[in-house]
């Protein structure tokens, strides 16, 4: 699963890495990934709606068995 989850944040990459962010995959355990968000994405207003909206919604139609994605710091 961890694999499946690094190739969907890769196709993601792109568009944070345009704003001047990155995300990093820091574990996965029961369906629930933590992720860290760094650079602008990191200390933005909207990093809640970056995470849900589209990193969390994304891999969980990307990734079968992903619950929930949670921003660790």
């Amino acid at each position: 699963m961890k694999e499946q989850i690094e190739a969907v944040l890769e196709t993601i990459r792109p568009a944070l890495n345009a704003d001047g962010g990155d995300v990093e995959l820091v574990d996965v355990q029961d369906g629930v990934v933590a992720v860290r968000l760094m650079g602008a994405c990191g200390a933005c207003p909207s990093s809640t709606y970056t995470l849900k909206l589209g990193i969390e919604r994304i891999l969980k139609e990307k990734v079968p068995g992903v619950k929930e994605v949670e921003q660790v710091f």
